[in-house]
């Protein structure tokens, strides 16, 4: 047993059974129901009978057809001689009694009864009770002690505390990244065993702020180090702090800190801490005084006159840039750890601990999926398994298998298949040809990364798509790299205006057009990549502006600079079109020949697409060869070449 077992839940701890405090609460109601509706005679007598006037009561004692009458306060009721029961309200009639005696009826009486000794004193008492009752529950609630859902929790913390039986986490179940782990695994140490590092005068890390994109697993890791020390550890969102009354963060941030000490040593994780940690005084109109002044107890508990010795604060955000520099120095936050997205081994050991869960087929392979999947991180891989998991099982399929992993990667990357959305023929011929120009452009530039799949099946906004993956991870780009991924951006397009004429052209190479343009302006305003502009950074700064200053504040530029940057940036994206309509040019009969296979297929992968470019069997039954987009013997559009600068080519002619 650790000490996480140790602490008291909520069934223990001297709060009593829930069980028996909800049976005694029933209990304690229904007796105060049965109090209250005794208070209130029941009426049996007085509502026996049919009820009749007084003055037909008398004329039927009068002809004698009344057998016995019984006489309580102000109702009389009785039996008439042929049995049937009447009820009557009686006047002040001092000669009742000498017509009933006279006409021979029994006479029985009952007397008025008042309520009890018991009863009266209910009354009495009754809003006594009930005043008491509500100072027991107020008194109560303000005794509760970190109840931050109570009535008087309001300057509570809503830290929750998190124990071995929720699931122990250890550094086997976090992979990918391995650099993060290390920096925190002396954080593991100093809580295992202080004094190994106090014998030379170091001191425990006051805390440490996780930086990462979201889903690289910053909350695990935080997790894992709690449960490789076997300590407490409280998980808080910086949002719980920030309420709309001023002080109650601070005094949430006092409590949670209280509770904290009381379990030392500990770590207490604070998740999106941007939310509170902003820069102070920044924005346009007046700051927030709420968050302000939460972010100031938080600085003083974290690195005040009082030492909170045993306590390790441990913050995840994905904005570092606009936490405020005093939450960022060490003696408060000493560590700040990059978790990045994993490279191609880290993907691999990832998928290896989610594919733990999974039954798979012999043909998995964790290396294939996590070349496939460049960018990806841990909780992106994690659904990509999940996926392929669901697939399977909609399949009714016992196993996993490799095919399952291709349409869950297909399906996370490029959205799910539209094959419910009817495409006229010359829609399909388009789409075949416009996709096929982004492939053959692609297979032959020496810089391009290889294609990984080529579709004609919509899917999410795209009518088809050319998918192509890295062979390894890339931390930079080159210039040659750049200039061929305009000319393929740009394949489409050129496919379509070869084939179909200038007059035909779609608009569905918008997205194209979009990627190459902010490509190129890239490489002209932050990468310095134009020999016109120079190596002089114009582009607008990333991120927020609220900050009041900026990392990399951008040149001043004049409107002749503005021109500049235009024309370049027109100059490459049409350098990257007039690249790929030589490609296409030259080598049209594989564009023809890749665009009948996208029609008889819909679907081609890129060993598929080499071999049919090769002139090999694709291996795939049909039922004849691949046939042709465009008959033998149809011309093809021809367009002229531009001269110099890139200016509109002249209609298709004949």
């Amino acid at each position: 047993m650790n000490d996480n077992d140790k602490q008291p839940g909520p069934d223990n701890g001297g709060n009593g059974n829930p069980w028996m405090k909800s049976l005694l609460i029933w209990v304690g109601i229904l007796m105060a129901l049965a109090l209250f509706v005794s208070l209130f005679p029941s009426g049996g007598a007085q509502n026996a009978g049919t009820s009749i006037p007084y003055s037909a009561f008398l004329d039927r004692v009068e002809e004698g057809s009344v057998k016995d009458v019984n006489v309580a306060a102000n109702v009389i009721t009785g039996t008439q001689s042929n049995g049937e029961k009447f009820r009557t309200y009686a006047m002040n009639d001092p000669q009742l009694t000498q017509r009933l005696r006279k006409a021979g009826v029994s006479i029985t009486a009952r007397p008025e009864e008042g309520p009890s000794i018991w009863q009266y004193m209910l009354v009495q008492a009754l809003p006594f009770l009930l005043f008491l009752g509500i100072a027991f529950f107020v008194v109560r609630q303000m005794q509760k002690g970190g109840g931050a859902n109570g009535a008087m929790g309001f300057g509570k913390s809503r830290a929750r505390m998190l124990t071995q039986k929720e699931g122990k986490v250890t550094f086997d179940d976090v992979a990918g990244i391995d650099e993060a782990r290390e920096e925190l695994q002396e954080i593991v140490e100093f809580l295992k065993d202080p004094t190994k590092f106090a014998r030379l005068g170091g001191k425990i890390p006051k805390g440490a702020l996780l930086v990462g994109s979201p889903g690289t697993g910053k909350t695990l890791l935080a997790r894992a180090i709690a449960g490789e020390a076997g300590v407490p550890f409280f998980t808080i969102s910086g949002s719980d702090f920030v309420e709309m009354f001023v002080g109650v963060g601070a005094s949430r941030v006092r409590d949670m800190f209280e509770q904290a000490k009381k379990s030392a040593p500990c770590i207490v994780f604070i998740d999106e801490i941007d939310a509170v940690g902003r820069h102070r005084g920044a924005g346009l109109g007046n700051g927030n005084d709420e968050r302000e002044q939460t972010l100031n107890q938080l600085l003083v508990e974290m690195d005040g006159f009082e030492a909170n010795e045993g306590i390790i604060i441990i913050a995840a955000t994905n904005r570092p840039d606009v936490l405020d520099p005093a939450l960022l120095r060490p003696g408060r936050f000493d560590r700040q750890v990059v978790v990045p997205r994993p490279d191609i081994e880290g993907r691999i050991k990832i998928l290896q601990v989610h594919m733990k869960k999974v039954p798979l087929a012999p043909d998995v392979d964790a290396r294939t999926i996590a070349r496939g999947t460049p960018g990806f991180s841990g909780a992106d891989l994690a659904n990509l398994v999940n996926e392929a998991a669901l697939m399977a099982a909609r399949k009714g399929k016992r196993l996993v298998a490799n095919l399952e992993f291709e349409e869950a990667k297909d399906k996370v990357m490029m959205g799910a298949e539209r094959r419910s959305m009817v495409m006229t023929d010359d829609e399909k011929r388009m789409t075949a040809y416009h996709e096929a120009g982004h492939a053959i452009v692609s297979i032959h530039e020496p810089a391009s990364d290889p294609i990984h799949k080529a579709t004609i099946i919509p899917r999410g906004r795209a009518l088809g798509m050319v998918m192509r993956l890295p062979e390894r991870d890339s931390y930079s780009y080159h210039r040659d790299k750049m200039y061929a991924n305009l000319a393929v951006a740009m394949g489409g397009r050129v496919a379509e205006e070869i084939i179909f004429g200038y007059d035909k052209v779609s608009s569905g190479a918008s997205g194209d057009i979009q990627q190459a343009t902010s490509l190129a302006r890239d490489m002209v305003t932050r990468w310095g990549m134009s020999d016109a502009v120079g190596p002089v950074e114009y582009a607008e700064p990333q991120g927020e502006s609220f900050l009041g200053y900026s990392q990399s504040a951008p040149a001043r530029m004049s409107n002749k600079t503005a021109e500049l940057i235009d024309s370049e940036i027109k100059r490459i994206v049409e350098g990257g079109l007039t690249r790929a309509r030589d490609v296409l040019t030259e080598h049209v009969d594989q564009l023809h020949t890749l665009a009948g296979a996208l029609l008889e297929y819909e679907t081609l992968s890129g060993d598929e697409i080499k071999r049919l470019i090769a002139g090999e069997d694709l291996g795939r039954p049909t039922d004849g060869p691949t046939r042709p987009v465009v008959a033998a013997g149809t011309s093809i559009p021809k367009t002229r070449r531009p001269q110099g600068p890139f200016g509109q080519p002249s209609p298709a002619g004949a």
